[in-house]
This record gives C-alpha cells, structure tokens and sequence, in this order.
C-alpha cells in the first residue's frame, strides 16, 4: 500500500473517530468503560459470571457485574423521572429520598397493619405496590404544584419534602420499624428457582416502558420545548405549567417503583437511613449522561448510563476497600472532572487548540 493511499485512510478514521466523539453519548460510555477496564486491572475476573445457589440453596448468578445491575436498579429508575423533571422545571428534585421513606411507610403499614413482625402478610403485595406508587405520585403533585402552579425553585419546592418526608414515613408506620414475611423480599432479591436478581427484570420493564413512552409519545418533544422557553411553547400551543406537572407526577411514580423495591430488599424500612443521600446521586447521574441541568435535554440513554457508572464507581471503590466515610469524596472530585469535561467552555478550549494546531501545521507544510 502506498503513503498516498494509507494518508486518506488515516483521515477516514480520524474523520470518524471525531463524529463518534461528538455524539451526546460518547463521554458518558467512554467514562464507563474506563472504569469497568479500570476495574478489571484491579481485580482480574471482575466481570466474571458463575451460577451459584442462595442461602435456601436455590440457583443465582453471581458476580461484580450482577452486583452493579441489581444495586443501580432505584438509581435507574429514580434518574428516569429525575430527567423529565430537570429538562421541563429546569430543576431538580431533593426530595426522592425522603418520598421513598414514605412510599415505604405506606408500603409497610399496609402489609404489616400495626404488627411488628406479622406472620403473614395483612394485604396482597400488588395492593402494597399500587398504594405505594399513588404516595409517591401525591407527592410528587404537591411538588408539581408548588413548582408549576405557584412557580417556586424546584429546589425550594421539593425542600419541603426533603425536610419532613422523613419523618411522615415514620407517621405512616404508626412509629414502628414492623418486618414483612420473606415472601415480600422475592421483589427486591430473588424468585426462587429464578437465576436473575428481580430487581435488574423491575429495570429492564421500566427502561422498555419509557422507551416506548418517548417513542410513541411527544412526551420528550414536550418537556424539551417547555424546558427550552415556556413561553415559546405557550405561544405554539402547549400548557407549559400541564406539562410540568405531569413530569413530577411521574417522577413520583418512579419514587413509588424505587421505594417497592428497596423496601423488598430488607422486608423492612428505616424511614430515616433508608437510601441515604440518593438525591445528589440521582442528580450526578442526570448530569452524567450530557443532559443540562439548566433544563431542555431529554438524553434518558445518557441519565441510564450515568447511574451506572456511579455504581459502577461505587464498586470499584468499595473493591479498593475505601473508608464508606470517604467514599463520597472521591465520588465528587471524579463527578467534578467528568462534568467539568462535557461543559462548553472546556470543549471550547480543546476545540480552539486543535484549530490552532492545524494553521500551524498547514503553515509548516507551506513553508516546506
């Protein structure tokens, strides 16, 4: 082969590394990569699968790979709602941790009644689960009208909740801390006789769910132009505070999904330790994925991947066998790093120094 036909092939592919580089998609999957690579260097067979049996001796796949799916499970799904409601508010939600301490207060005095440890369940699991998802969705309308109606922050509107939702999830469960039967722990660990952990099947549902939601539906058109200018929307048709609304209430019934399963994974809830701190993590994982915490990008496929990768960097650390005290520290500076990257100041600058680094060249070649 020629220099005069390796050249155009070498521009070809750098052509098409640069497009591919371009795509929304491209850091948030680069950085995940990074870290599972990383992973694996540090404990060779990370990735690793086996089949091996529970405590009852039943069948399970195992491995650090089921641990990151099955663990991100409410990350996913909180980061789904916590999308539609950045890209339309053009805030964010705080208060998701606190309204999954009330759906699993409801969740358990409706299963438990005023027991403490029932020796059977007081109502069927699909009622505890509907009544669950209706708390999280209340919530989120009480939310959405301090937001849409009242036209509050997003972030002072939902403070309320973050401040007292604790506490009403303790109210909800009557001040008892109750225990459901084993059976209710089959939603958030295994089925007997199945291999895979429940909660990646709750993800997979969810994920396929708002796949098709957002391509039957404007939905994400909606939340866009809403998010982008509300008074643009307003003027072409659309009820910018209806649309706002909608996005918090379903962002509650995404607390409601995450609060059912978490509540499983232990059959009892803590109202005020239960998912400690989700709310930065749901966040970090929206501005992971590319999408603006300004508002008006819907990049779900990006939100999903960056609660990933936070669990992903979870494990590694966890593998490291970092102080759990210290781990949100390093979660911060990386976070910091990676979204300092996908900001357009930085992309700027690397932009103006390739640009600078091609006249030079051209000029060199000039001159010679």
């Amino acid at each position: 082969m020629t220099k005069n036909n390796i050249k155009p092939s070498t521009q070809r592919g750098v052509s098409v590394f640069k497009t591919i580089s371009k795509h929304r998609l491209f850091i948030p999957i680069a950085f995940l990569m990074f870290l599972l690579l990383l992973n694996i260097f540090i404990k060779p067979g990370f990735l690793r699968i086996s089949l091996g049996r529970d405590s009852s001796g039943n069948p399970v796949l195992i491995g650090n790979l089921v641990n990151i799916l099955n663990n991100a499970t409410e990350l996913v799904i909180l980061a789904i709602g916590m999308t539609l409601v950045t890209a339309s508010s053009k805030g964010q939600d705080i208060s998701v941790g606190s309204t999954i301490a009330i759906v699993g207060g409801v969740i358990m005095r409706v299963l438990c009644g005023n027991e403490t440890q029932p020796t059977e369940l007081k109502a069927p699991i699909i009622l505890a689960f509907l009544l669950g998802c209706l708390a999280g969705m209340v919530c989120g309308a009480f939310n959405g009208i301090l937001v849409a109606k009242f036209k509050i922050q997003p972030m002072v509107a939902t403070l309320i909740l973050f401040t007292a939702g604790r506490s009403i999830g303790s109210m909800a469960m009557g001040g008892l801390k109750p225990k459901a039967v084993s059976s209710f722990g089959y939603y958030g660990n295994f089925i007997p006789g199945f291999p895979i952990p429940t909660p990646i099947l709750i993800t997979i549902l969810v994920v396929a769910i708002t796949y098709i939601a957002l391509k039957k539906t404007n939905l994400g058109l909606y939340t866009r132009a809403v998010g982008i200018n509300d008074r643009s929307s307003r003027l072409n048709g659309l009820n910018p505070a209806k649309i706002k609304f909608m996005a918090y209430v379903i962002m509650g019934f995404c607390v409601g999904i995450a609060g059912f399963v978490q509540s499983s994974r232990v059959q009892t809830v803590n109202p005020y330790t239960i998912v400690p701190g989700i709310e930065m993590d749901v966040i970090l994982a929206v501005a992971l994925g590319g999408n603006s915490l300004g508002g008006g990008t819907v990049n779900m496929a990006g939100s999903i991947i960056g609660a990933y990768t936070l669990q992903t960097l979870t494990s590694m650390l966890t593998t490291l066998n970092v102080n759990t005290n210290a781990v949100p520290v390093f979660k911060a500076v990386i976070i910091i790093l990676l979204v300092a990257i996908q900001t357009p100041a930085v992309k700027n600058f690397f932009s103006n120094k390739a640009k600078v680094s091609k006249i030079i060249s051209n000029q060199g070649k000039e001159s010679a």
